[in-house]
């Protein structure tokens, strides 16, 4: 399998700054593998949560992961914060995907990428929802292309 071109920062519109932790470094010294795919988490919620209006506490609705990917192109280690951009290469009727990727401070290119599924369900029956027309506006401006379905 060959790796993707190793993405820049030009190519993000929203950032999520994050300062790395003692407990994220491995036994090897660097960060963990699976802890990148929680700055990808923390980093697509702070965007929906900023420019969405959405509360992961009270939402009838909310984002279930269904889908994630992640290509390693360099190391982190704790100390170090990092940046997380973040766009939204599609917006279906009840999903969204997001196209991440994980910058240390001062570098154009990132250290890993890659992407993440959320499928929108009702809270209590976890049946899927559609996306509302509002959160759809507010994500507009962070999609790849043009924002219709």
């Amino acid at each position: 399998m060959s790796k993707a071109p190793v993405k820049t920062r030009e190519q993000y519109t929203f950032f999520l700054s994050i300062q790395t932790r003692w407990a994220d470094n491995d036994l090897y010294g660097h960060v963990n593998n699976v802890t990148y795919y929680s700055y990808f988490d923390t980093a697509a919620n702070a965007l929906l949560i900023q420019h969405a209006g959405f509360d992961p506490r009270t939402s009838p609705n909310i984002g279930l992961v269904v889908n994630s990917c992640c290509q390693f192109n360099q190391e982190l280690s704790y100390p170090e914060v990092i940046e997380v951009g973040v766009n939204i290469a599609k917006l279906g009727g009840s999903s969204l995907t997001y196209d991440l990727a994980i910058f240390k401070q001062g570098n154009d290119q990132a250290a890993a990428q890659g992407s993440f599924v959320h499928v929108f369900v009702d809270r209590h029956t976890r049946k899927s929802t559609p996306i509302s027309n509002k959160m759809r506006d507010a994500l507009c401006p962070f999609m790849h292309s043009s924002c219709e379905i």
